[in-house]
C-alpha cells in the first residue's frame, strides 16, 4: 500500500457524540475503508469484518503478520450469534457479566467470518466494547468491525489519537479522536472452547474476576513464555509486541533492590554514552534523584499504571532514549496484564 491515502482526522466528544461524523465514518466502513476509533482499552483500526478486501487493508496499514488473528467488535450481545457456531453457557454468563467491557472471548466461528480474520483457525475472537464512540460506529455501520490496535505492528499500542497519527497518517481513511483511553491495555482474551476458561492475554478483566463468576479460570502458559512455535489463537501471543525503539530492560524483584540495581545500571549505560531513561512508580521516584525518569503511576492504583504504560514508552522514544530501565509490578490482578506487556516489550529481564 502506498502512503498516499488522504487521512481525515476528526474530534468526537464521547459524552456529546456528533452523529454526522459517525454516519460519515460508517459510510467509510461500508465502502470497504478503514476507520480508527477509540475504545476503553486502546485505539482500534477498524474495517468491515465481512469484507475480505477491507480486512486486507488492516494488515497492510499495520504491517501485521497474516497469522496474527483479529478481534471482531460487535455493538449488541445478540450479534454474537450471527458470527459464532455455538455459544456455551459459560460464555453467555461472561457476556452478561462483563459486556460491554474489555473482555474478548474465543469461540467456534461460523463460515461468515473469513480465514483472514481468524488466521485460518476455526475459532474467532469476539468483543463488545463499552466506549460510546466505538459502539455508535458499529451500530451505524450495521456490520461487525474487525479491529486490532491502531499502531504499526510491534510498536506500543495507541492510547491517544496523537499516537495513531504518528503511526498511521496516510495509511487509513479516517481517525476519530475521542480523547485518552481509560484502561490503556488491550482487552483480556479468554478461550471459551476449552473445558476450563483459559486466559490467552491478560487485561482489564482479571482471572480472579472470571473465576469469581464461573468458579474457575486458568492462564495459558504462553503468557509467560511465547515463541515462534506458538500457533496464536489470540493477538499478542506469538510476536514481540508493544516495543519502543529503545531497548527495554525489565527489573523483577523487591522494589528497593530493583531501584538499587537500576541506579547502578543507569550510571553504567550513561557512562557508555547511551541516553538512558527509568520507568519508575510513585513509590520509587525518590530513589532516582535527578536521573531521567518517567513515573508510570501508583502501585496501589494499578489502573494509573495500565493507562500510562504505552504513553510512557512512546514518550521515551520522543526523548531519543536508547535504553529504558523499567521496574516490574506485583503480578496480581491488573498487575499480571501490566507485567505481560512489559515482558513483551523487554529485550532483557533481570531478576534482583
Amino acid at each position: 500500500m502506498e502512503d498516499s491515502i488522504k487521512t481525515k482526522v476528526v474530534k468526537v466528544d464521547p459524552e456529546n457524540i456528533d452523529y454526522n461524523i459517525i454516519k460519515e465514518a460508517a459510510d467509510i466502513i461500508n465502502k470497504g475503508g478503514t476507520v480508527v476509533f477509540p475504545t476503553e482499552t486502546v485505539y482500534g483500526l477498524g474495517a468491515d469484518a465481512l469484507n475480505e478486501n477491507a480486512v486486507d487493508k488492516i494488515f497492510e496499514a499495520k504491517g501485521r503478520p497474516q497469522d496474527n488473528p483479529l478481534i471482531v467488535h460487535i455493538a449488541e450481545v445478540e450479534e454474537m450469534y450471527d458470527l459464532i457456531r455455538e455459544v456455551p453457557e459459560n460464555a453467555k454468563i461472561l457476556a452478561e457479566r462483563f459486556w460491554p467491557g474489555p473482555l474478548t472471548m474465543i469461540l467456534y466461528k461460523k463460515e461468515i467470518l473469513s480465514d483472514k480474520i481468524t488466521a485460518g483457525l476455526n475459532t474467532a475472537a469476539i468483543r463488545l466494547p463499552v466506549n460510546k464512540i466505538a459502539r455508535a460506529l458499529i451500530m451505524e455501520s450495521k456490520k461487525p468491525i474487525a479491529a486490532p490496535s491502531a499502531n504499526i505492528s510491534g510498536k506500543p499500542s495507541p492510547t491517544e489519537a496523537s499516537h495513531v497519527t504518528e503511526d498511521l497518517m496516510g495509511k487509513v481513511d479516517m481517525i476519530i479522536d475521542g480523547g485518552s483511553t481509560y484502561i490503556g491495555l488491550e482487552s483480556t482474551v479468554v478461550d471459551m472452547t476449552s473445558s476450563t476458561p483459559m486466559i490467552l492475554r491478560p487485561g482489564g478483566i482479571t482471572g480472579e474476576d472470571i473465576a469469581g463468576v464461573l468458579g474457575e479460570c486458568a492462564y495459558d502458559p504462553a503468557i509467560i513464555k511465547s515463541g515462534e512455535k506458538t500457533i496464536p489463537k489470540s493477538p499478542g501471543q506469538k510476536y514481540r509486541h508493544y516495543s519502543p525503539k529503545a531497548k527495554v530492560i525489565l527489573y523483577k524483584g523487591d522494589m528497593v533492590n530493583a531501584a538499587e540495581k537500576i541506579n547502578e545500571d543507569y550510571d553504567k549505560f550513561t557512562s557508555q554514552g547511551l541516553n538512558t531513561g527509568i520507568m519508575s512508580t510513585a513509590q520509587t521516584e525518590k530513589f532516582y534523584g535527578n536521573k531521567t525518569t518517567i513515573c508510570m503511576g501508583d502501585r496501589t492504583k494499578m489502573l494509573t499504571i495500565s493507562s500510562n504504560l504505552f504513553r510512557c514508552l512512546r514518550d521515551f522514544d520522543h526523548m531519543g532514549i536508547d535504553i529504558i530501565l523499567s521496574e516490574a509490578v506485583d503480578e496480581k490482578g491488573l498487575g499480571k496484564a501490566i507485567l505481560n506487556r512489559l515482558g513483551k516489550a523487554a529485550g532483557e529481564v533481570i531478576e534482583v
